[in-house]
């Protein structure tokens, strides 16, 4: 299996920061998005002094896909070769992007890194991109939601640190949230490799790192509890989990926390038995006002301090 070496470290290939004057490129790799607020992220971007452009079929409905595989995976590697693009934003989550994530040009990519920014579904090509030539990339987004049209200051800023900025990003969990209830004591330093957890149980056998020597980052949004207990026992029992040193959890959305045996009592379970420091709470995934992380940097998890830090250089 192709995986990060852990003596091919310095192989991990960060994107460059955005400047002012640097292109964008919209793409819809997954589900069809809302066209009038694609435009409002792009005025975003602009007001941060960058360029906007669209790949071909950006805004194409196929059933519930945006565009043929042919069509998707032809935006998304027009945008990889291109050496005018310094970033690509994904214009949604959805389903989809599973079915082309091996497709990719990597060859290009290996060339020319840039950031591909998303999250949800979008996590098959963060994980494909890490395992097949080490590239970083932003698992953000400007908002989430059918009904949310607003972006909170905390998500625009966290977003724009991630995509222009050379600082370590620090991302502190928040009590609130219902997954700080796993949170346990302990560090750890690894590379942060994960997302949705839907994403990462579909990636494993062909798209997911080897996570042995890592930290794994888990959120989810609208499953049934015991689609969270496969998904957990598949990873868990395969031995895709072995070797972790850490596990950071993000929201996971559209839950019943009261239950009697919640998501949260499911989580545990698996999580405790590994035998890693665990934090939860921290505001990655679908819910209020999320942050942007770097999918595939160096981090460094507190869990008694309640925070994440990625850093920016490599290890």
């Amino acid at each position: 299996m192709e995986s990060l070496d852990r003596t091919e470290t310095s192989r991990i290939s960060m994107p460059p920061p955005l400047r002012p004057g640097d292109k964008v490129r919209f793409v819809s790799p997954a589900s069809s998005p809302d066209r009038d607020r694609v435009q409002k992220h792009a005025e975003i971007l602009k007001g941060w002094g960058l360029s906007v452009d669209f790949g071909e079929h950006v805004f194409r409905k196929w059933n519930y896909l945006a565009g043929t595989d042919e069509e998707r995976l032809s935006d998304l590697n027009a945008a990889l070769r291109d050496p005018g693009v310094g970033a690509i934003f994904a214009t949604r989550g959805g389903k989809g992007s599973y079915r082309i994530a091996d497709q990719l040009d990597f060859e290009a990519a290996r060339r020319n890194p840039k950031f591909v920014i998303g999250f949800s579904d979008i996590t098959a090509l963060h994980l494909s991109l890490l395992r097949h030539c080490h590239q970083v990339g932003i698992h953000g987004a400007f908002s989430i939601g059918p009904n949310e049209d607003g972006v909170s200051p905390y998500t625009h800023d966290s977003l724009r640190q991630a995509l222009m900025a050379t600082e370590d990003i620090i991302i502190a969990g928040r009590p609130e949230e219902p997954t700080s209830r796993l949170t346990t004591d302990g560090v750890a330093k690894g590379r942060l490799i994960g997302g949705n957890l839907d994403m990462v149980a579909t990636s494993a056998g062909w798209a997911l790192p080897d996570l042995h020597g890592e930290i794994l980052l888990l959120e989810a949004i609208g499953l049934y509890p015991g689609q969270v207990d496969r998904q957990m026992t598949m990873l868990r029992k395969a031995g895709h989990l072995d070797g972790l040193t850490g596990v950071a959890i993000g929201q996971f959305t559209d839950f019943e926390f009261d239950r009697p045996y919640s998501v949260i009592d499911i989580l545990r379970e698996h999580l405790t038995a590994l035998n890693v420091p665990i934090l939860g709470g921290l505001p990655l995934g679908h819910g209020d006002r999320p942050a942007s992380a770097l999918i595939g940097a160096v981090a460094e998890l507190d869990a008694r301090a309640g925070t994440l830090v990625i850093r920016r250089g490599k290890a």
